[in-house]
């Protein structure tokens, strides 16, 4: 399951890399790291990988800024991959909705109707949808990095604030900081067992392993 799951992650972060060289205007490996969200030496190791494989060709410009030239086996395979994310991410909204709807079940049926969320992204929009079905409340949205936002009505804040404003529950509502957001939790004090988070698999259609 977590080779499917690293197999995935590899190809989106290779999706995503061939889209932003796609319209070929000079930029730097640094402005191609910030807008992925990943290091800059993984940047350097995937673009190497592309001239080796023959995805792309380099054309330099002053200042380390460089245009990325896709070539027919490079369009190939951004269009092979687009079609694969299509697939994956329609499996992992399904999954992922019953996923989280199993967990609020299963809070429910311990007699807690209230929970607090922790990470804002596109996990966190489907989770919200399975508690708007389990009839549950949402006492807080936590997340350091988006906090002053706005989020199903609500104002996201801080890990610290919210853990003072909500005496609730926490579910870890993001895929990618699962376990980033469970630590931080544990070092602001709050308790193993009021953590949650469903062990989902896309490629599954089991019920989830529940955590916390």
């Amino acid at each position: 399951m977590n080779d499917a799951r690293g197999n995935n992650t590899d190809d989106l972060k290779t999706f995503q890399l061939l889209s932003e060289v796609a319209n070929e205007k000079p930029v730097s490996q640094r402005e191609l790291a910030s807008r992925l969200g990943i290091a800059l030496g993984l940047v350097n190791s995937y673009l190497k990988n592309f001239v080796a494989k023959g995805y792309i060709r380099i054309k330099n410009y002053p200042h380390n800024r460089y245009a990325y030239l896709l070539t027919p086996n490079g369009m190939a395979e951004k269009t092979r991959l687009a079609y694969q994310h299509v697939h994956y991410f329609t499996n992992l909204y399904t999954v992922t909705r019953q996923d989280y709807l199993y967990l609020f079940r299963h809070l429910a049926g311990l007699g807690i109707s209230s929970v607090a969320f922790c990470g804002v992204d596109e996990v966190a929009e489907i989770a919200w949808l399975s508690l708007q079905e389990a009839g549950m409340k949402l006492t807080a949205v936590m997340d350091d990095d988006c906090a002053g936002r706005a989020f199903m009505g609500q104002e996201v804040v801080s890990l610290s604030q919210g853990l003072l404003k909500a005496n609730s529950q926490v579910i870890i509502t993001s895929l990618k900081r699962s376990e980033q957001l469970r630590q931080k939790l544990l070092e602001l004090g709050v308790n193993e067992d009021s953590i949650h988070h469903p062990c989902f698999s896309p490629s599954t259609g089991t019920d989830p392993i529940m955590e916390g």
